[in-house]
């Protein structure tokens, strides 16, 4: 929790601190989470779930491709130390999801609001593709902007 309190202080991921933090991070049906360790320290998380109700970016891909939703897995709950950065941990830790989503035979997705410009720019570094942004209502009181991304194929 603490790497995801610093995160959060540092770059307002995630948007909403949720009131559980532990739970935030495994709640849910999960093909996979990861840590990221640099001289032995945790610095970083990246989880992946199979597509669920309210996911955009697997209908997205679904669309585009012809296939359904539920070939498509999300990746997210990714975040790495400011401390520890520069050093590609959000790169491997990325890959580490990739390469489960397709031992899984699904397609990675993902989403990313877009006020988060630096991991936008990983993803795009990365060859993630852009499939859309859109708003999201998260609740009565808030509306995001996302932007959805597909893995490169």
């Amino acid at each position: 929790m603490r790497v995801l309190a610093e995160v959060h202080a540092h770059d307002g991921y995630p948007v909403n601190w949720p009131d559980r933090p532990g739970e935030w991070l495994t709640h849910g049906p999960s093909l996979g989470s990861w840590v990221a360790e640099r001289e032995g320290r945790l610095v970083g998380h990246v989880g992946l779930a199979p597509a669920g109700e309210g996911d955009l970016a697997p209908v997205l891909w679904g669309e585009r491709t012809g296939v359904p939703p539920g070939t498509a897995a999300v990746v997210g709950r990714l975040f790495v130390s400011p401390q520890a950065r520069g050093h590609r941990i959000g790169a491997l830790l990325i890959g580490r999801a990739v390469r489960e989503a397709r031992r899984h035979g699904l397609h990675p997705v993902l989403d990313v609001v877009t006020t988060d410009t630096a991991a936008a720019a990983l993803y795009e570094r990365l060859g993630w593709e852009k499939m859309a942004t859109v708003e999201q209502r998260w609740s009565p009181q808030q509306t995001v902007a996302v932007s959805c991304y597909a893995a490169p194929s």
